[in-house]
């Protein structure tokens, strides 16, 4: 196998040559004593013209592969995520077709799916009422497929509500019109700075106060909320506090396995993006858990956190940039090219440590075809190989 010629941070170029390759195989089946759900991210038509704020157009085969790669490791896909681009380059129309087609593989194949439900499609000013109506829309819409809903955080909410009773008000409505139980979507504004403020308080001791409120004047609509703070602390604070029966998943893409794993008063759920790049590792360590061998559990989770945290390093709404790239490297598509040109949106130092780290999680599936995929991604970007 070739070697790399690396850029590194500190302006040297170094040789790489990756070691051994992936050695996890698909579990028998999902994980029995967790919820876990990978936030998948969507691919590119390459070939799509128009610029990069026009219309999303996907290679529908290369993005429903993934979705049952991410079965056939015992995941339930959360579709139409942030991963998937939501709000930086997937429009309102791409989406419904994703749900759609997602779902209808989902039912073929087997698999788990719930599928995010937002305001998208508002235009910037919306009123309340206009978000309610709207949040109304695209809950039909998501159920009418026969996916649970993932009521998103919403841009035009935190926009238009003066106060956490704004707030209330308005998941009460939504919520009170859903058919079954839906996973509520906290997302913190490292995530997406339109979002700083949610649930009516800069203070997030607040803000979670907010929340749980909601949730407990709604438990029986909530079957439980995604919190992506990157506050592991926080997190835990707040499962202490949900009410019986609804579960936190965490989203915290720093410090999952810990969260996972729990402890003596009690343990997260999942739905986490970085699932998307590790599921061959997660799974395999979800089904140690599962077992009772936290070691183990431990020893293949370990070395995906600096990966993990490498990927979602500020500024962290980029990092569907890193989880392309790793799908690239790992022949689960042909391009490395982003809705909107978000393959942009990370450097070429970011990729190559991106790499090293991959090697090192042992999250090449063919170390030999990851070579030759970086190879020329390096030169477009000047650096001779």
């Amino acid at each position: 196998m070739r070697a790399l010629r690396l850029p590194r941070a500190d302006g040297t170029i170094q040789a790489f040559t990756p070691g051994a390759g992936a050695p996890y195989d698909p579990p028998p089946g999902p994980p029995r004593s967790r919820v876990c759900f990978a936030a998948a991210h969507v691919v590119a038509d390459p070939l799509a013209p128009g610029d990069p704020e026009g219309p999303a157009r996907l290679d529908w085969d290369a993005t429903l592969a993934y979705r049952r790669h991410l079965w056939a490791h015992g995941f339930r896909v959360a579709e139409a995520m942030d991963t998937a681009q939501r709000g930086m380059g997937l429009d309102w129309p791409a989406t419904q077709e994703l749900i759609r087609r997602s779902v209808a593989e989902a039912a073929a194949t087997g698999g788990g799916i719930a599928a995010g439900a937002g305001t998208d499609h508002l235009l910037p000013g919306a009123s309340l009422d206009a978000v309610v109506a709207a949040y109304e829309e695209q809950c039909a819409f998501v159920e009418g497929t026969g996916a649970q809903v993932i009521l998103m955080a919403s841009r035009a909410l935190a926009g238009a509500a003066t106060g956490p009773d704004d707030y209330a008000r308005v998941y009460a409505r939504v919520l009170g019109g859903l058919e079954r139980p839906a996973i509520l979507h906290w997302l913190g504004p490292m995530f997406d700075p339109a979002l700083a403020g949610y649930w009516g308080d800069a203070s997030l001791d607040a803000a979670a106060g907010t929340m749980l409120e909601v949730i407990a004047a709604n438990a029986a609509k909530v079957d439980g909320v995604k919190v992506s703070l990157l506050d592991h602390e926080r997190e835990i604070a707040l499962r202490r506090r949900l009410p019986e029966g609804v579960k936190l998943y965490t989203g915290d893409d720093f410090n999952y396995p810990e969260l996972i794993a729990g402890d003596e008063h009690g343990h997260s759920h999942a739905l986490l993006g970085i699932f998307d790049a590790i599921a061959p590792a997660a799974a395999s360590a979800l089904q140690a858990l599962d077992a009772g061998d936290r070691a183990a559990y431990d020893a293949i989770l370990a070395p995906t956190v600096p990966l993990s945290r490498h990927i979602f390093a500020a500024p962290t709404y980029h990092y569907k940039t890193g989880i392309v790239f790793l799908a690239y490297l790992n022949g689960h598509q042909d391009h490395f090219r982003m809705v909107g040109g978000r393959e942009s949106a990370r450097s070429v130092t970011h990729l190559a440590e991106l790499l090293v780290l991959a090697d090192a999680a042992r999250l090449l599936v063919d170390p030999e075809l990851a070579v030759a995929r970086a190879a020329p991604v390096l030169e477009l970007a000047g650096v001779a190989q």
